[in-house]
């Protein structure tokens, strides 16, 4: 069940569409955003973006976790981070759509298995507005996130601090699904990893999904969305 706080529509949330940014730069801009929410001068705000190459290892995630030589990492110039989200080792690349919310939980009335479960159900939305059934697997401890049939399409992990949310999901559009190959992603093990565009039998634009996700953002978590401008380089957060 969709879980809204109640808070009327007019609530607003600045979409910020950011286009292939290095993760080490969207990671510092998340934490800064992040700052800003919790001492109440930035309004909610949802950054949409894609990374070059890398693989991240969440709390639960190990070097163990990966599958091939620290020299073909080298060779392919893909690093990997160890950040402070809930999960284990993903991959995120050119072609995959990464949505992090900024939200302040707590004002719109959620916990974060609520949390969880709405960003979730975007997703679920919006694959269903392109044809596939996307499901959960709740009963399983690490496959939250997206499946259709046994194959993940969508990876979510969080981290949320006095309320405010960083991370988010990862949603595979047209990545090179060669690349998770070589970790077990999420330490997942038996199950597989498929994208939009393999799951279609074509190839998908990012575009051809943005806006489905941000109409079933809106209306999943209540907010009117607003787009916002002038965060990259250190510019001012927007606060109306």
């Amino acid at each position: 069940m969709i879980q809204r706080s109640g808070l009327l529509s007019t609530e607003v949330c600045l979409v910020y569409d950011l286009g292939l940014i290095g993760y080490q730069e969207a990671l510092q801009l998340q934490k800064r955003l992040a700052e800003a929410r919790i001492a109440e001068k930035a309004l909610d705000m949802l950054l949409l973006l894609q990374h070059p190459p890398v693989f991240t290892v969440g709390r639960s995630g190990g070097i163990h976790q990966i599958r091939v030589p620290r020299e073909t990492l080298l060779h392919e110039d893909i690093p990997v981070f160890y950040v402070n989200r809930g999960g284990g080792i993903t991959y995120h690349g050119p072609g995959q759509l990464v949505a992090y919310p900024i939200l302040n939980l707590r004002k719109r009335g959620l916990n974060v298995h609520q949390y969880v479960w709405n960003l979730e159900e975007v997703v679920i939305r919006a694959l269903s507005d392109l044809g596939i059934l996307g499901q959960r697997r709740p009963s399983l401890p690490n496959y939250r996130g997206v499946w259709v049939g046994d194959e993940k399409v969508c990876a979510i992990g969080l981290h949320v601090t006095r309320g405010v949310t960083m991370h988010g999901f990862a949603l595979n559009v047209s990545p090179n699904l060669h690349h998770f190959s070589y970790i077990d992603p999420c330490g997942v093990t038996v199950k597989g990893v498929t994208s939009i565009s393999k799951l279609l039998g074509r190839e998908v634009k990012i575009e051809e999904v943005t806006e489905g996700v941000l109409r079933h953002f809106s209306q999943v978590f209540g907010l009117k969305l607003e787009r916002g401008e002038g965060l990259r380089n250190g510019g001012p957060v927007q606060t109306t």
